[in-house]
């Protein structure tokens, strides 16, 4: 990992409720899969780097699986856009917890979910966290994996949330799950 400081319990603090910038490929440029959190961590908004908290399992999972050729660190995330791949969230703003977003806020991300892969023509959206997408789309019952619905053109997966509060999931698993996304999609 880069060796940068880390954000102070103040920087932290004053993170709550910041939004970070989504990381895509230019506009027209492929956009095989849009990677989407439930919403930043306190730890990312104060970096502005997706997935940024040590012990998130989110940059390990993406090399492991296949999507980059080596682990890249949350600071060169714009790297992504390379590969074909972007980040955004359901839930623009920062929070200590995902359990602070009540159920009319991830609706209102998966709304703003649509309008954004329609204008991106992305091929796959891969939503980390089952509960979030079961709130988000009105899917009680999903699970793990490919989705039988589609956004458009679009078509939706989900994948275990990679944070490091989700215990249930070893990174090997996750990463599993990744690789299983990597070889559903198709090349540029």
């Amino acid at each position: 990992m880069t060796n940068v400081a880390r954000p102070s319990p103040e920087d932290l603090a004053a993170a709550r409720n910041r939004t970070i910038p989504d990381v895509l490929p230019p506009p027209g440029a492929p956009l095989r899969v849009l990677f989407c959190g439930i919403n930043p961590s306190l730890y990312s908004a104060a970096t502005g780097w997706h997935f940024a908290r040590p012990g998130n399992r989110f940059w390990p999972a993406l090399h492991l699986s296949g999507f980059t050729p080596r682990r890249l660190d949350p600071a060169e995330q714009d790297l992504l856009a390379g590969y074909g791949l972007g980040i955004t969230n359901l839930v623009a703003r920062a929070t200590a917890q995902a359990s602070e977003l009540g159920p009319a806020e991830l609706r209102a991300g998966g709304e703003r979910l649509a309008a954004l892969i329609a204008g991106r023509r992305a091929r796959i959206l891969a939503v980390a966290g089952v509960t979030a997408y079961r709130t988000a789309f009105a899917r009680p019952r999903a699970a793990i994996g490919p989705q039988p619905d589609l956004i458009g053109d679009t078509r939706l997966w989900v994948l275990p949330n990679p944070s490091g509060l989700n215990a249930s999931w070893t990174l090997p698993r996750i990463a599993a799950a990744f690789g299983e996304l990597c070889r559903a999609v198709p090349e540029q």
